[in-house]
């Protein structure tokens, strides 16, 4: 595939993104795109799929790309606002049983197949047999989803989404496909599966593929030329080769400075602990002390068991690791911690020293939490006029948004977090305007801010860029050597596992037990 863009800007309905772009694709070259959260990158991969426009600058302006039906856009903001339309669009209490599983797998890749298909309407006899059909499909199969077609949508793991949304990109016949960022959040048979697949398909005719990642990691050996941006330019637009020459000589981050700043902002932020105001909760626990006990747990649904006969004790300053395999249960397991599961009221679980369900409410569970987590990213999304000041201070008081002013105290304690994170001078920047990877970057400072007891983080570096994950990881570690927080870890990332992370919990479904727990 031919493309063509030169002396164009990228704008939307209110400014402009991307004020100088000049780029050629040629028939049977393979590109990746590439750059700092908040660079550009998404802005880029939105004006290829039509989501906002591109402008030629006077009478030498080009603009040729495929129309907007042609090209299919999969990414993690993708994801999370598919994630969002189906709990705006959740039927429950309408509904015989009071439960909308909404869009199923099935039908949603059968969308990208027939767009005009409707929720709730009688399929067609012929659209029908294709339906079920579904599991034949080759990229169905190469997707391995094909035991979750009917599962619905909102059910499905963060993994299982992604999946999901790569195989209708594949069933769909659209000429270009945007696949971005999209290794995150899957395990590593997924992983190795989907490499493979770009080695096969990159670079031919039909679809055209352009590969757009947050960090120079795992790309596949059939890319031959690099796009990147920052600061809203192009900062290098060239050969693989090249590129790999010079993000060698690039330098890392500062960590030194980084454990300076931390310590200050630590200190800083315990003026407003000792205030009164905020947390009242996140005191010190004593090594050793039980924070969470489950004995003998189960839970699952529709005959699908997720986890079974665990028994599992968290104790305050063991760091934990959570790994499986997609679909194992890993998100499950955390969300009978945070109450997000209510399974959790039938299960022998205590928290704190208290079984849950003897009187406590989800507040008393919640203060003592910093939580960073797929669920928490798309319900503030869904807020995304709240500005960044504002949505560090809901850390303090466990809310999503802010109810009631920040005092002067929490405003500033705001600052200091949001300065240390690199979003100084930004505060008043609302959360909804930022790029995910930013957007995700935003929620780990405010899930700190209280210095929780247990801080839980499921998949925490999706969408960061190289740079900032390496400045988020280095963070996790100062704050899990603080000694006032235990922190509980899911990543599929070998290379994002701490070194003080000396305990695993290792989901295996299928198996009998269907856990391992490990300590180095």
């Amino acid at each position: 595939m031919n493309i063509k863009i030169n002396n164009c800007r990228i704008e939307n309905s209110r400014s402009v993104l991307i004020p100088e772009l000049t780029w050629q694709m040629k028939e049977g070259e393979s590109w990746l795109v590439i750059g700092p959260n908040g660079g550009g990158k998404a802005d880029f991969l939105k004006a290829l799929a039509g989501e906002v426009k591109i402008v030629p600058c006077g009478s030498s302006g080009l603009v040729g790309v495929p129309v907007p039906s042609d090209v299919e856009l999969v990414s993690l903001e993708r994801a999370a606002r598919l994630i969002q339309e189906e709990r705006e669009n959740d039927e429950s209490e309408y509904v015989e049983g009071g439960v909308d599983i909404g869009r199923t797998g099935r039908f949603f890749i059968l969308q990208g197949l027939y767009p005009a298909l409707k929720k709730g309407l009688a399929l067609p006899e012929e659209i029908a047999s294709e339906a079920a059909r579904l599991e034949n499909y080759p990229a169905v199969k190469l997707c391995g989803v094909e035991k979750i077609l009917d599962r619905g949508l909102k059910y499905m793991s963060t993994g299982e989404i992604r999946r999901t949304l790569l195989a209708r990109a594949l069933v769909s016949g659209k000429k270009l496909l945007l696949l971005s960022d999209p290794f995150a959040g899957l395990d590593a048979q997924s992983r190795s599966i989907l490499l493979d697949f770009f080695n096969n398909i990159v670079g031919k005719q039909n679809p055209a593929v352009i590969l757009a990642m947050e960090r120079w990691h795992e790309i596949p050996d059939s890319i031959t030329h690099v796009l990147e941006f920052s600061d809203r330019a192009v900062s290098f637009c060239g050969s693989r080769s090249e590129y790999e020459k010079l993000s060698k000589e690039r330098g890392g981050v500062d960590k030194v400075s980084l454990t300076k700043d931390f310590e200050e902002t630590l200190r800083e932020t315990a003026v407003l602990q000792k205030a009164g105001q905020g947390s009242d909760a996140a005191g010190d626990s004593c090594d050793g002390e039980i924070l969470v006990e489950m004995h003998d747990v189960h839970v699952g649904w529709d005959d699908h068991l997720v986890l079974d006969g665990l028994n599992w004790t968290l104790r305050a300053g063991q760091h934990w690791l959570v790994r499986g395999p997609n679909g194992s249960g890993k998100t499950t397991f955390l969300e009978l911690i945070t109450g997000d599961n209510m399974q959790v009221f039938s299960n022998d679980i205590k928290i704190f020293g208290k079984r849950r369900g003897s009187g406590e409410t989800i507040w008393d569970i919640k203060k003592k939490l910093g939580i960073v987590s797929y669920r928490m990213h798309v319900e503030y999304r869904m807020l995304g006029g709240t500005c960044l000041r504002d949505v560090i201070v809901s850390g303090f008081r466990d809310s999503i948004g802010l109810y009631g002013a920040a005092s002067d105290v929490e405003a500033a304690a705001a600052c200091k977090w949001l300065a240390l994170g690199g979003f100084k001078g930004r505060e008043s920047e609302r959360f909804g305007e930022l790029s995910y990877g930013e957007q995700r970057a935003i929620l780990i400072l405010r899930s700190a801010v209280k210095s929780p007891k247990i801080l839980i983080l499921d998949e925490p570096c999706h969408g960061l860029d190289e740079t900032y994950r390496e400045k988020i990881l280095h963070l996790i570690t100062l704050i899990c050597e603080s000694g006032s927080t235990t922190v509980l870890h899911v990543t599929h990332d070998p290379s994002e596992v701490l070194d003080c992370e000396r305990h695993i919990l290792e989901l295996r479904p299928g198996e009998n037990p269907m856990y391992k727990i490990i300590v180095l």
